[in-house]
């Protein structure tokens, strides 16, 4: 079982910063691809980032502004935001995939573990 608990949501102005943190509650933390995924209202869950032992994925929309990394020594998985936009408010979610030793991976299907979520929010 893994349990997930995100934290650093906020508000911040248009061209800011924030960085996003999850820690993960299990036993072998670094056999699993981690994801971040937000969803904002009106809107479909959307993909942001992945990361495994075979390297990140980006979405086209974070390129260059996001960057996601891990330290498995901590258990925790990273989401660094710059260049903030009012479109990047969402609720923004951690995700475990469901299989050992995957690759970073876009397809939501893949998670099998999800966290609560953090606020995201943009002001213009």
């Amino acid at each position: 079982q893994v349990q997930l608990v995100e934290s650093g949501g906020g508000l911040v102005q248009a061209g800011g910063s924030l960085r996003l943190s999850c820690a993960a509650f299990v036993r072998t933390f670094s056999n699993y691809a981690m994801g971040w995924f937000r969803h904002a209202p009106g809107k479909y869950r959307e993909f942001v980032a992945a990361i495994s032992w075979s390297g990140t994925k980006y979405a086209d929309s974070v390129k260059g502004r996001f960057t996601i990394s891990r330290d498995n020594a901590k258990n925790t998985v990273y989401l660094q935001m710059n260049s903030l936009k009012p479109e990047d408010t969402a609720v923004y979610y951690c995700a475990a995939n469901r299989y050992a030793y995957s690759g970073a991976t876009d397809r939501v299907d893949e998670y099998g573990y999800w966290g609560q979520g953090t606020q995201v929010t943009v002001s213009s």
